[in-house]
């Protein structure tokens, strides 16, 4: 993953429309009513959002395929099942977040694609939880 790092300063302003339909038909224009600026609607601790670039095909079970951009939130704890951006011995990954065994004194970091590898992280490992994933953002085209 490659993080992109800056500050958000400029305002993104775009018009939202609030109600979108993936089956009947809705004429969507009629209610552009209010503008979405996503630094200030989507982006509830700036000091601690980053953008990070997805790179590889390990969480395409998930919708999270190469090039999309995560939106990840330091200040946010983790908790089981969160799409996390760990960092492992200096790399950073994107996983799921398995706490089932914490008590047995691990966890997993789940791929969520069969032919990507899981992860187990016991006590003594050059880990941490360093965000957790809370938009994806995709490029269609």
């Amino acid at each position: 993953m490659k993080l992109i790092t800056g500050e958000f300063e400029e305002k993104l302003r775009l018009q939202f429309a609030p109600s979108i339909r993936a089956g009947f038909p809705s004429p969507a224009e009629d209610y552009l009513a209010e503008s979405l600026d996503f630094n200030r609607d989507l982006i509830k601790h700036p000091e601690a959002t980053f953008y990070g670039q997805v790179e590889g095909d390990s969480m395409i079970g998930l919708g999270i395929n190469e090039g999309d951009i995560a939106v990840i939130d330091r200040s946010i704890e983790a908790e089981h099942g969160d799409i996390v951006v760990s960092y492992i011995e200096g790399d950073f990954n994107v996983k799921l977040l398995d706490l089932t065994h914490k008590e047995d004194g691990y966890i997993e970091l789940k791929s969520a694609n069969p032919k990507a590898p899981n992860f187990r992280m016991d006590a003594d490992d050059n880990f941490r939880v360093w965000g957790v994933v809370i938009y994806t953002i995709k490029k269609w085209k």
